[in-house]
């Protein structure tokens, strides 16, 4: 074998495991959640547990928390662009073509509870709503939870429409949560998270609805005195994809992401309901005056025109295939109770 030869041999041996590093996939997630939130824990599983595991490490996904690659729309946006790889936002958050459609999720009391927004949400209903993101170069990978909304304020209780009069509410994008504010009389501003804290310990907003795992990890207790559980909305979260970085992916490698997204929502979720008593009993030790009894009802009355300026925007198809599902979930949890414990849930109807 001449020298030449043998130099040659050994730098393709040198290269090869070069060659076989650079094959891994690094991948970026990005959400605006504080990193003391289930959104970072169900983050760390997905990609430590879940993703490197599943792909034998060829897959790596380092996780940018808190904002600091930008407020939901930014991340959206560097999503569809591939200079950010996955996100979590908010459904409300999302604009473009199924913007409308998706929509239809947040309209208010349109889930009771949420064993009945699991069902819709992992059903045939939610992987069609998952479906429309293609169009805007996303690709859909599973719903999480940001959860129940609740009001807190720095004025007063809420325990009635009345109470909210006046106040000016912080809000986020989704049309139907703007008009449901408006229509309770008080002054909407769409703000985005990382911004809201210093909002409200200015005295820029007197109040904000998020569900209470984010009033906790936010630490909105430390600028907010009163928390009224008036649960007048579901906000799910979605795990979203840059569309050409996953169809790049082997179909063994995609099918991964989406189980680990959705394995990760699963305990995500789990994460909320397990906590929520204890958060609620954190907020009461830190001072906050938490409110039960909230008239649900009157609420809902006001409220309701927001499902009619939604319908006239977009049809009513995707709040009937809603209430289609949650009604069956409900007619099957109702057949499994033995006789004599049967119980009825209704979502609010046209």
């Amino acid at each position: 074998m001449t020298p030449m030869l043998k130099t040659s041999l050994a730098s393709l041996l040198l290269l090869a495991p070069m060659s076989a590093a650079h094959a891994a996939t690094v991948l970026k997630l990005a959400h605006a959640a504080p990193t003391t939130d289930t959104q970072q824990q169900a983050a760390e599983r997905f990609a430590e547990r879940l993703v490197k595991e599943g792909t034998d490490g060829e897959i790596t996904v380092n996780i940018f928390g808190n904002g600091v690659l930008g407020g939901d729309q930014q991340m959206i946006a560097g999503v569809r662009s591939g200079t950010i790889d996955i996100e979590l936002s908010g459904n409300p958050n999302f604009s473009g073509p199924a913007a409308g459609e998706l929509g239809a999720f947040d309209l208010p009391y349109i889930f009771p509870d949420r064993k009945t927004a699991y069902q819709v949400l992992d059903g045939k209903v939610g992987d069609d709503a998952l479906a429309l993101l293609k169009q805007d170069n996303l690709k859909g990978l599973a719903f999480w939870e940001v959860g129940f909304r609740a009001m807190t304020n720095s004025k007063h209780p809420i325990k009635t429409p009345a109470d909210v009069d006046g106040l000016v509410m912080r809000t986020n994008s989704n049309k139907s949560l703007i008009e449901a504010f408006s229509l309770l009389g008080a002054n909407p501003v769409p703000m985005p998270l990382g911004e809201l804290y210093t909002a409200m310990e200015t005295g820029t907003v007197d109040a904000q609805d998020h569900p209470i795992s984010i009033v906790w990890s936010a630490g909105f207790y430390e600028v907010q005195d009163y928390l009224s559980l008036t649960n007048q909305a579901y906000t799910s979260l979605l795990m979203v994809m840059n569309d050409d970085t996953f169809e790049n992916l082997s179909p063994e490698y995609q099918q991964v992401l989406v189980n680990a997204a959705r394995e990760a929502g699963d305990y995500q979720r789990e994460l909320n309901a397990k906590n929520e008593q204890k958060i609620l009993t954190e907020l009461a030790a830190k001072g906050m005056k938490i409110e039960t009894d909230v008239d649900t009802a009157a609420f809902q009355q006001v409220v309701l025109p927001t499902w009619d300026s939604y319908i006239a925007a977009n049809g009513r198809d995707w709040i009937d295939a809603i209430q289609v599902a949650s009604q069956a979930g409900a007619d099957v949890a109702t057949n499994a109770q033995p006789q004599g414990t049967q119980k009825t849930t209704a979502a609010v109807t046209q």
